[in-house]
C-alpha cells in the first residue's frame, strides 16, 4: 500500500465498517426497507429471507471496511471493491423513488443521505487508476520552468 492511499483507505474502511457493524442487529422493518431499495439496483435480492438478507448486508459491509483497512491487500483491488459498492449505491440513490428532484440527478431532501455517498466512487476511482511509479517518474519533469534553469541528477 503506497502511503497516499493510506488517508483514501482509512477513513473510507473505518466508516463502511462501522455502518455494517451497526446493521448486525437490524429490525425486520429496516432490513425490508433496505432490502426493497436494494432490490431496485439488484432484483433478485427480493428473493432472500429479509433477516438473511440484513444479515448478510451486514458482513458484507464489515468485510468490505476491513479489506479496505488490511493493508496487505492492493489498494486496486480494495478499490474494486469499493467501486462496487458506492456504483450500487449510487444506482440505488437515481432508482429510488423520491430520492432526486425533477431533474433525476440533483438529491431531493430524502435522497440527500445516499447522494452524499458519491465520495466513495471518487475514493474508488483513485485507488483503481493509482499506479506504481517507477524509479525517476514523476520526480523530475521534463519541462522546465521559464526564467528557471533546470538541474538534473542524472
Amino acid at each position: 500500500m503506497r502511503l497516499n492511499n493510506i488517508p483514501l483507505r482509512l477513513t473510507t474502511g473505518a466508516f463502511i465498517l462501522n455502518a455494517g457493524w451497526g446493521k448486525r442487529k437490524l429490525d425486520k422493518d429496516s432490513a425490508a426497507g433496505l432490502q426493497a431499495m436494494a432490490a431496485r439496483v439488484i432484483p433478485p435480492v427480493s428473493n432472500i429471507d429479509t433477516e438473511k438478507f440484513g444479515k448478510m448486508l451486514s458482513y458484507a459491509e464489515m468485510a468490505l471496511g476491513a479489506a479496505l483497512l488490511t493493508p496487505f491487500l492492493p489498494s486496486r483491488l480494495a478499490g474494486i471493491g469499493l467501486g462496487i459498492f458506492s456504483g450500487s449505491l449510487f444506482a440505488m440513490y437515481l432508482r429510488t423513488p423520491g430520492m432526486t428532484l425533477e431533474d433525476g440527478i440533483r438529491p431531493s431532501p430524502q435522497g440527500t443521505g445516499l447522494a452524499k455517498d458519491i465520495w466513495m466512487i471518487g475514493i474508488a476511482a483513485a485507488l483503481v487508476l493509482d499506479r506504481k511509479r517507477k524509479p525517476g517518474d514523476a520526480t523530475r519533469q521534463s519541462a522546465t520552468v521559464p526564467g528557471r534553469k533546470r538541474y538534473d541528477n542524472g
